[in-house]
């Protein structure tokens, strides 16, 4: 059983969390909070497993909360900011969830934290949500084929899937991407090694990569090229 922790400013969106937990039977909440002081004297009385938590709360928000915690539960953020996304999986999150809250994302949201507090247990690979205009999308890093950089934001091509332009630095998406696979080549992009499937040298500046799963190659120029290069010899086939 996952003993939680509720910590939300607002009693509405608490008591709202307090009732689609009640029917999950795997969840023991141990206790709720509004503000970052009450949240950390809980978490230091009570030991919870698992902390729901607002990126807003009284006397500061979540990240506030999180950088005072020297061993910090399991958290999942329960918000409804999207924007903060990327910060939240920056700061380990294993999910990231709007308000109103879906009950089949928090299943999914619970299943993650079950699976990594089994010792010896090996989970299904984390997904990471991509909001982009209109959709979001749960995807697997070992889908996505590479990361371009385009301003502030950055486009994921994506195994047999259309492209999203999802806000956020490439620098702050390598943070929280598994590396290898996805390896940094350049400023502007990442790729994933294991779905590299050929290389074609055109010119010095113009080389073209085939990635499993995406039907148009993507050109890199020749400092991408060369970190490559770098990293070929050691890739295990």
């Amino acid at each position: 059983m996952l003993r939680v922790v509720i910590a939300d400013d607002e009693p509405l969106a608490r008591r709202a969390m307090r009732r689609l937990l009640a029917v999950r039977p795997q969840i023991e909440i141990v206790g709720e909070s509004e503000s970052v002081t009450e949240t950390l004297d809980l978490i230091g009385r009570l030991r919870p497993d698992l902390i729901f938590l607002d990126i807003r709360l009284n006397g500061g928000d979540g990240f506030d909360l999180l950088a005072a915690l020297e061993n910090a539960p399991k958290v999942v953020f329960v918000t409804a900011y999207a924007e903060y996304a990327v910060d939240a999986f920056g700061v380990q999150a294993v999910d990231y969830l709007l308000k109103p809250v879906d009950p089949d994302r928090l299943d999914t949201a619970i299943e993650r934290v079950q699976h990594l507090l089994v010792p010896g247990e090996e989970g299904p690979e984390p997904r990471i949500e991509l909001r982009s205009t209109g959709q979001v999308v749960l995807a697997a890093p070992s889908d996505m084929a590479a990361v371009i950089a385009e301003g502030d934001f950055s486009r994921f091509i994506l195994s047999d899937q259309p492209s999203l332009l999802v806000l956020g630095t490439l620098g702050q998406f390598e943070a929280m991407l598994p590396s290898p696979p996805l390896v940094r080549l350049g400023r502007s992009i990442m790729v994933n090694i294991n779905r590299l499937q050929r290389v074609e040298t055109r010119s010095r500046d113009d080389v073209r990569l085939t990635l499993r799963g995406v039907p148009d190659p993507i050109n890199i120029g020749r400092v991408a090229a060369t970190r490559l290069r770098q990293l070929l010899p050691a890739r295990k086939e």
